[in-house]
Protein backbone atom coordinates (compact mmCIF):
# COMPACT_ATOMS: atom_id res chain seq x y z
CA UNK A 1 0.00 0.00 0.00
CA UNK A 2 1.73 2.84 -1.22
CA UNK A 3 1.72 6.76 0.76
CA UNK A 4 -1.46 8.67 -1.21
CA UNK A 5 -2.56 12.64 -1.03
CA UNK A 6 -5.74 13.94 -2.70
CA UNK A 7 -7.13 17.00 -1.88
CA UNK A 8 -10.19 19.49 -3.58
CA UNK A 9 -12.04 23.05 -2.57
CA UNK A 10 -14.86 22.62 -0.37
CA UNK A 11 -18.14 22.59 -1.24
CA UNK A 12 -19.56 25.65 -2.09
CA UNK A 13 -21.73 26.56 1.29
CA UNK A 14 -18.09 27.10 2.71
CA UNK A 15 -16.03 28.15 0.21
CA UNK A 16 -15.67 31.39 2.17
CA UNK A 17 -14.11 29.66 5.52
CA UNK A 18 -12.05 26.51 3.80
CA UNK A 19 -9.10 26.66 1.77
CA UNK A 20 -9.13 22.77 1.26
CA UNK A 21 -10.47 19.62 2.04
CA UNK A 22 -8.20 16.65 1.51
CA UNK A 23 -8.03 12.02 2.35
CA UNK A 24 -4.40 11.71 3.40
CA UNK A 25 -3.45 7.36 3.12
CA UNK A 26 -0.19 6.36 4.82
CA UNK A 27 1.27 3.26 3.28
CA UNK A 28 3.17 -0.17 4.55
CA UNK A 29 5.42 1.90 7.23
CA UNK A 30 5.00 4.32 10.00
CA UNK A 31 6.39 8.09 8.78
CA UNK A 32 7.32 10.95 10.46
CA UNK A 33 4.97 13.42 8.87
CA UNK A 34 6.37 17.57 8.20
CA UNK A 35 3.41 19.65 9.12
CA UNK A 36 4.09 23.49 8.05
CA UNK A 37 2.43 26.53 9.14
CA UNK A 38 -0.35 27.96 7.05
CA UNK A 39 -1.91 30.73 8.45
CA UNK A 40 -4.96 29.00 9.48
CA UNK A 41 -6.30 26.19 11.44
CA UNK A 42 -7.21 22.53 10.41
CA UNK A 43 -9.20 19.98 11.84
CA UNK A 44 -7.68 16.01 11.38
CA UNK A 45 -10.10 13.24 12.06
CA UNK A 46 -8.71 9.44 12.13
CA UNK A 47 -11.06 6.98 10.11
CA UNK A 48 -12.00 4.25 12.88
CA UNK A 49 -9.92 6.43 15.51
CA UNK A 50 -10.07 10.00 17.10
CA UNK A 51 -9.74 13.55 15.88
CA UNK A 52 -8.58 16.98 16.47
CA UNK A 53 -8.46 20.96 15.99
CA UNK A 54 -4.47 22.34 14.99
CA UNK A 55 -4.14 25.94 15.90
CA UNK A 56 -2.19 27.75 13.59
CA UNK A 57 1.52 27.39 13.53
CA UNK A 58 4.39 29.15 13.19
CA UNK A 59 6.74 26.75 12.95
CA UNK A 60 7.02 23.14 11.41
CA UNK A 61 5.70 20.50 13.76
CA UNK A 62 6.31 16.90 13.18
CA UNK A 63 3.94 14.12 13.65
CA UNK A 64 4.37 10.34 14.10
CA UNK A 65 2.16 8.42 11.87
CA UNK A 66 1.00 4.74 12.36
CA UNK A 67 1.19 2.49 9.05
CA UNK A 68 -2.27 1.98 7.19
CA UNK A 69 -3.63 5.15 8.57
CA UNK A 70 -6.40 7.09 6.64
CA UNK A 71 -6.89 10.74 7.73
CA UNK A 72 -9.36 13.15 6.71
CA UNK A 73 -8.73 16.74 6.65
CA UNK A 74 -9.78 20.96 6.42
CA UNK A 75 -7.40 23.45 6.30
CA UNK A 76 -9.42 26.75 7.27
CA UNK A 77 -8.90 29.93 5.40
CA UNK A 78 -7.27 32.57 8.12
CA UNK A 79 -10.02 33.61 10.43
CA UNK A 80 -12.39 31.13 8.82
CA UNK A 81 -12.42 28.68 11.87
CA UNK A 82 -15.98 27.64 13.35
CA UNK A 83 -16.19 29.52 16.60
CA UNK A 84 -14.34 27.52 19.84
CA UNK A 85 -15.00 27.25 23.38
CA UNK A 86 -11.06 28.55 23.74
CA UNK A 87 -9.63 31.52 22.42
CA UNK A 88 -7.75 31.00 18.99
CA UNK A 89 -4.16 32.74 20.34
CA UNK A 90 -4.63 29.90 22.94
CA UNK A 91 -4.34 26.81 20.07
CA UNK A 92 -0.96 28.45 18.79
CA UNK A 93 1.36 25.28 17.86
CA UNK A 94 -0.88 23.08 19.73
CA UNK A 95 -3.91 21.01 19.17
CA UNK A 96 -7.08 19.75 20.94
CA UNK A 97 -8.79 16.44 20.82
CA UNK A 98 -12.44 17.10 19.03
CA UNK A 99 -14.40 15.75 21.82
CA UNK A 100 -13.15 18.36 23.92
CA UNK A 101 -14.68 21.14 21.98
CA UNK A 102 -17.82 19.28 21.14
CA UNK A 103 -18.37 16.90 22.76
CA UNK A 104 -20.93 14.46 21.98
CA UNK A 105 -21.67 15.82 18.72
CA UNK A 106 -17.84 15.11 18.06
CA UNK A 107 -18.21 11.07 19.07
CA UNK A 108 -21.32 11.22 16.90
CA UNK A 109 -19.31 12.55 13.67
CA UNK A 110 -16.62 10.12 14.17
CA UNK A 111 -18.75 6.86 14.59
CA UNK A 112 -20.55 8.38 11.49
CA UNK A 113 -17.03 8.61 9.39
CA UNK A 114 -16.20 4.96 10.98
CA UNK A 115 -19.26 3.85 9.41
CA UNK A 116 -19.45 4.86 6.08
CA UNK A 117 -16.32 3.33 5.25
CA UNK A 118 -15.10 5.28 1.91
CA UNK A 119 -12.89 8.23 2.73
CA UNK A 120 -15.10 10.60 0.47
CA UNK A 121 -18.31 10.14 1.84
CA UNK A 122 -16.36 10.66 5.09
CA UNK A 123 -15.40 14.38 3.97
CA UNK A 124 -18.88 14.90 2.78
CA UNK A 125 -20.03 13.78 6.71
CA UNK A 126 -17.37 15.94 7.95
CA UNK A 127 -18.19 19.55 5.74
CA UNK A 128 -22.13 19.12 6.67
CA UNK A 129 -20.71 18.75 10.27
CA UNK A 130 -18.86 21.94 9.77
CA UNK A 131 -21.90 23.68 7.72
CA UNK A 132 -23.93 22.96 10.86
CA UNK A 133 -20.83 24.20 13.31
CA UNK A 134 -21.09 27.73 11.25
CA UNK A 135 -24.90 27.98 11.41
CA UNK A 136 -24.97 28.24 15.33
CA UNK A 137 -21.65 30.57 15.57
CA UNK A 138 -21.29 33.97 15.38
CA UNK A 139 -20.83 35.71 11.84
CA UNK A 140 -17.42 36.34 10.51
CA UNK A 141 -15.56 40.00 11.07
CA UNK A 142 -15.73 41.47 7.70
CA UNK A 143 -13.12 43.85 8.70
CA UNK A 144 -10.70 41.24 9.46
CA UNK A 145 -11.51 39.27 6.44
CA UNK A 146 -10.75 42.35 4.59
CA UNK A 147 -7.43 42.31 6.21
CA UNK A 148 -6.39 39.17 6.08
CA UNK A 149 -6.99 39.50 2.05
CA UNK A 150 -4.47 42.88 1.86
CA UNK A 151 -2.02 40.50 3.88
CA UNK A 152 -1.55 37.82 1.06
CA UNK A 153 1.40 37.73 -1.11
CA UNK A 154 2.00 39.86 -4.12
CA UNK A 155 1.34 43.27 -2.41
CA UNK A 156 3.98 44.58 0.01
CA UNK A 157 2.40 46.53 2.14
CA UNK A 158 2.82 47.66 5.32
CA UNK A 159 0.74 46.20 8.78
CA UNK A 160 -0.05 49.74 9.39
CA UNK A 161 -1.42 51.04 6.43
CA UNK A 162 -3.84 47.53 6.37
CA UNK A 163 -5.48 48.81 9.34
CA UNK A 164 -6.30 52.34 7.82
CA UNK A 165 -7.34 50.89 5.09
CA UNK A 166 -10.13 49.06 6.93
CA UNK A 167 -10.77 51.49 9.06
CA UNK A 168 -8.66 50.01 12.21
CA UNK A 169 -5.93 51.50 14.43
CA UNK A 170 -2.86 48.84 14.52
CA UNK A 171 -3.46 48.07 17.91
CA UNK A 172 -7.47 47.10 17.13
CA UNK A 173 -6.59 45.37 14.25
CA UNK A 174 -3.92 43.47 16.46
CA UNK A 175 -6.40 42.40 18.51
CA UNK A 176 -9.34 41.08 16.14
CA UNK A 177 -6.16 39.40 14.54
CA UNK A 178 -5.12 36.96 17.45
CA UNK A 179 -9.25 36.71 18.17
CA UNK A 180 -10.57 35.62 14.99
CA UNK A 181 -6.87 33.86 13.54
CA UNK A 182 -4.90 33.48 16.59
CA UNK A 183 -1.82 34.97 14.95
CA UNK A 184 -0.58 38.80 15.25
CA UNK A 185 -0.91 40.58 11.54
CA UNK A 186 2.92 40.33 10.81
CA UNK A 187 3.16 36.76 11.75
CA UNK A 188 0.60 36.26 9.45
CA UNK A 189 1.86 37.88 7.20
CA UNK A 190 4.91 36.40 6.80
CA UNK A 191 3.18 33.06 6.58
CA UNK A 192 1.05 34.28 3.83
CA UNK A 193 4.19 35.08 1.88
CA UNK A 194 6.01 31.61 2.47
CA UNK A 195 2.71 29.96 0.91
CA UNK A 196 2.46 32.38 -1.96
CA UNK A 197 6.22 31.05 -2.49
CA UNK A 198 4.98 27.19 -1.70
CA UNK A 199 2.13 27.81 -4.35
CA UNK A 200 4.43 29.52 -7.27
CA UNK A 201 6.80 25.98 -6.62
CA UNK A 202 3.80 23.91 -6.77
CA UNK A 203 2.68 25.31 -9.60
CA UNK A 204 6.01 25.25 -11.52
CA UNK A 205 5.12 28.68 -12.20
CA UNK A 206 7.81 31.58 -14.32
CA UNK A 207 9.30 34.22 -12.16
CA UNK A 208 8.22 37.61 -13.33
CA UNK A 209 10.40 39.25 -11.44
CA UNK A 210 13.07 41.70 -12.15
CA UNK A 211 15.45 41.76 -14.82
CA UNK A 212 18.63 39.37 -13.36
CA UNK A 213 16.41 37.23 -10.76
CA UNK A 214 15.32 34.30 -11.91
CA UNK A 215 14.54 30.66 -11.36
CA UNK A 216 14.07 30.15 -7.11
CA UNK A 217 15.99 33.74 -6.89
CA UNK A 218 13.24 35.20 -9.20
CA UNK A 219 10.13 32.87 -7.43
CA UNK A 220 11.88 34.55 -3.93
CA UNK A 221 10.97 37.98 -5.45
CA UNK A 222 7.75 37.45 -7.04
CA UNK A 223 6.62 36.35 -3.22
CA UNK A 224 7.51 39.50 -1.44
CA UNK A 225 11.24 38.27 -0.34
CA UNK A 226 13.77 40.58 -0.65
CA UNK A 227 16.44 37.92 -2.38
CA UNK A 228 16.89 34.15 -2.10
CA UNK A 229 18.82 34.52 0.78
CA UNK A 230 15.53 36.57 2.82
CA UNK A 231 13.53 33.22 1.30
CA UNK A 232 16.09 30.55 2.91
CA UNK A 233 16.17 32.00 6.17
CA UNK A 234 12.57 32.12 6.07
CA UNK A 235 12.20 29.06 4.90
CA UNK A 236 14.39 26.89 7.25
CA UNK A 237 12.92 29.36 10.06
CA UNK A 238 9.26 28.02 9.79
CA UNK A 239 9.89 24.59 8.15
CA UNK A 240 13.35 23.57 9.76
CA UNK A 241 14.50 22.61 5.80
CA UNK A 242 16.17 25.00 3.20
CA UNK A 243 14.04 25.01 -0.14
CA UNK A 244 16.02 22.57 -1.69
CA UNK A 245 15.10 19.99 1.19
CA UNK A 246 11.66 20.76 0.84
CA UNK A 247 10.83 20.49 -1.96
CA UNK A 248 12.64 17.25 -2.58
CA UNK A 249 15.66 18.56 -4.34
CA UNK A 250 13.63 20.57 -7.14
CA UNK A 251 14.22 24.33 -5.82
CA UNK A 252 11.82 25.89 -8.81
CA UNK A 253 8.99 23.13 -8.55
CA UNK A 254 8.03 21.15 -5.99
CA UNK A 255 8.83 17.40 -6.55
CA UNK A 256 6.36 15.95 -3.70
CA UNK A 257 4.47 13.82 -6.02
CA UNK A 258 1.57 15.27 -4.79
CA UNK A 259 -0.91 17.51 -6.40
CA UNK A 260 -1.69 20.66 -3.68
CA UNK A 261 -3.84 22.60 -6.90
CA UNK A 262 -6.96 22.91 -4.84
CA UNK A 263 -5.21 24.46 -1.51
CA UNK A 264 -2.70 27.03 -3.87
CA UNK A 265 -5.14 27.93 -6.04
CA UNK A 266 -6.45 31.36 -4.16
CA UNK A 267 -2.94 32.37 -3.89
CA UNK A 268 -1.99 32.01 -7.81
CA UNK A 269 -5.57 34.10 -8.46
CA UNK A 270 -4.65 36.54 -5.88
CA UNK A 271 -1.09 36.98 -7.79
CA UNK A 272 -2.74 37.39 -11.48
CA UNK A 273 -4.84 39.99 -10.21
CA UNK A 274 -2.40 41.94 -8.52
CA UNK A 275 -0.73 44.61 -10.76
CA UNK A 276 2.83 44.42 -11.88
CA UNK A 277 3.54 40.81 -10.67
Amino acid sequence: MADTYRERQPSAALAGMVRTVWVQRFGDEPVIHRHLPTGGMEIHVVVGGGARVFGPLTRHRLEAIPSRTTILGVRFRPGGAPPLPMPFEELVDRSVPLVEVWGGLAERLLDDVAAVGAAERGIGLLEAFLMQRFRVGRAADPLLRAAVEALMPWRPVEVGAVAADVGLSESQLRRRSLSAVGLSPKVLQRTLRFQGFLALAQAGATSRARVGADGIAGLAVDAGYADQAHLSRECLRLTGQTPKELLHGDVERCACGHDHSASYRPFLAGRTRAPGI
